[in-house]
Order: structure tokens, then sequence, then C-alpha cells
């Protein structure tokens, strides 16, 4: 499940090589889509271009950060903290924490099971860049806003079918049954494993190839409108441009199951990929679904070179792990229905 070529790092290695660029802005762009500005002893980077004149954004970029999605409520409207405090370290702490921390086989065959994988299998990320306290850029309190109330009551019914054995393959998650990678988007967002993406550029057109689930989004770049509204893909409609050296890709025409935190069919997703150093691609997406939240919110995401190649991720809906979801459904269904026939005795 691993990917193909970045190993898990010791706490001890991870301590010594976390990058601070607390003195780089890390947002090649603002959720504003200006361009940041570097300190005056940063050196510019001069981004290279492909043969047909476009900024080369080339190359297999790891997407795996120690930095949460959402800000903790302790670090209020804080997006960083200081190198020298104490928070710095248990931002650190945290990350690595998560990576190799507690071993899923602690607490027996039964835990082991429901756990699917031990601690060997993670590779959330462990970097916190910049010492931020969120991906979250915008709003300012670095939280994704709050739902509507058309969102709340999906929350709940979701909530409820969560609370029950599954009657078929529909009732669970995408990532489940390998239609989607649950880290691979669009957006894409650091996880679990996997976290790992190619792009490649060509005339007219730019491939964004994602190692979960080996997905690929051909994305044209001519001004070509979006498909119509009655047809709708699981990665939606994404059509790209380029502002300056940033690429911008615009998706919309969701299906309703390809569900981001809970959006519906009329998520409209905008990404934005600036290269900023040899080594750094930033990619900035922005949330709108006026059906699931009072207001759009906006992730920023270092990316690192990740000098090596991406191996194919084996995921189909026709895996032995579904066949055993639904039949261990079975089996509490009437394992419940005989506890219950022994009660009414």
């Amino acid at each position: 499940m691993k990917h193909g070529f970045l190993g898990s790092l010791g706490a001890a290695a991870v301590v010594t090589t976390v990058v601070s660029l607390a003195g780089v802005s890390l947002a090649g762009q603002t959720p504003s889509g200006t361009q940041a500005k570097t300190t005056a002893s940063a050196k510019p980077f001069t981004v290279a271009h492909t043969a047909d004149g476009q900024p080369d954004l080339q190359g297999v970029w790891s997407f795996a950060v120690g930095i949460p999605l959402e800000r903790p409520g302790k670090f209020g409207e804080k997006q960083a903290v200081d190198e020298e405090t104490g928070e710095a370290l248990e931002l650190q702490k945290v990350a690595i924490e998560r990576n190799v921390g507690k071993d899923s086989r602690d607490g027996g065959a039964e835990a082991d099971v429901a756990r699917a994988y031990n601690a060997f299998w993670w590779d959330f990320g462990t970097k916190v860049a910049g010492n931020r306290t969120s991906l979250i850029v915008d709003p300012s309190d670095g939280r994704i806003p709050a739902l509507t109330d058309e969102g709340k009551k999906r929350a709940e019914v979701r909530t409820e079918a969560r609370r029950r054995n599954a009657f078929g393959p529909e009732d669970r998650g995408v990532g489940e049954r390998c239609l989607l990678g649950f880290n691979s988007g669009p957006p894409m967002n650091s996880s679990a494993y996997n976290n790992n993406m190619q792009l490649v550029q060509g005339p007219g057109y730019v491939v964004i190839l994602n190692e979960m689930v080996h997905n690929a989004r051909i994305i044209p770049l001519d001004g070509r409108p979006h498909l119509s509204q009655d047809v709708r893909q699981w990665v939606g409609d994404s059509r790209g441009r380029w502002e300056g050296n940033t690429l911008v890709v615009d998706t919309t025409n969701f299906l309703g199951e390809t569900s981001l935190n809970g959006s519906t069919r009329n998520l409209h997703l905008t990404e934005r990929f600036t290269r900023v150093s040899a080594d750094t691609l930033v990619y900035t997406y922005t949330v709108e679904d006026p059906t699931t939240w009072t207001k759009p919110w906006t992730v920023e995401l270092p990316m690192s070179n990740a000098g090596g190649q991406m191996y194919e991720y084996a995921c189909h809906e026709g895996n032995y792990g579904m066949f055993g979801i639904m039949t261990g459904a079975r089996a509490m269904d009437k394992a419940s229905e005989e506890a219950a026939k022994k009660g009414s005795r």
C-alpha cells in the first residue's frame, strides 16, 4: 500500500530534518491568486519552460506533510508558530507521532483486524514546513466553515448510515470501493499513504496522475468550455489555463457520490500549481459549494520533489476486501437477529 520509493523516517531522523521555511512564504500564490514575495535574502527562482513555452511543473511530487488540515483551536488566528517556542516543538512532535506512533497491533487479534494496518504501513508525512498550524489558509481561523442547514441534514444521514451494517457496496465510501483514492481527489490531500502525483505536460494539455487508485486527469488548456451540466464524472470536468507561472485548473460537473467532506454535485473547485523552487511545488485549492458550506475555503499544500518514479497502485472494486466487508455485515446481522430471538423467549 505504501508508495514505491519514500520510506517512513524514524522519529529522531525526522526531528533533525523537519523543514522550516519561515523566511519564505510557502505560498507561491496567496488565496487571492497574487504572487507571493520572498525575503530579500532569498535568491529569486527562475522557472524553466517546456518546448512549447509553458512553465515547467513536471515531475513526481509528494504531498505528504505533517501540517494538519484544520488548525487546532488553541492556536486561534495564529497561522504559524515561532521556531524557538515550545509550540513549534509540539507541532513537530504531533506530526511525528501520527506517522510512527502507537502500533495498531496493540490490543490483540480483533483490534488488529479492525484497524486493517499496523504502524509500518502509515506514511502521513512529518514535515511541518514553516511551522504552519493548518493547511487551511482561508478562513483566517484555519477551520472548515460552518455547514448550511442542508449540509447539516446530509451529515446526519451519513452519520446514521455509518452506525448500521452496510446493506450493500453503495453504503461504503468510494475509497473503500476503489473507485477513487481517499487522498487523490480532486482536490489532493495529505493522508495515510500513497501521497504522490506525477504532473506531465504536452502541447495544449496537462496530465495529473495520482498514485492512489492510479487515476489520471487529462486537462485541456485551449480555453474550451466545460461539458454540459448533464454530463457528470467521478473527478469532475477540468479545464486549465495559465496565469503567469501558475497553472490554474477549474473543475465542475462532479457526481454527487464524489463527496469532499460532505460536498454535493454543486462542488466548484479551483486548483493552483506554482513551482517556487526546483524541489517545491505549491498546491492551492479553493472549495465552493453553497449547498454545503456557508462560505468558500482555501487550502495551501506544499509538495516536494520525490526524486523517483511512481509504481502502480492496484485497487479495483472487485477486491476481496469488499467481499469480506459484506460477508461480515451479514454475519453481524444474523448474530443480532439470533440475539433478539433469545431475548424474546
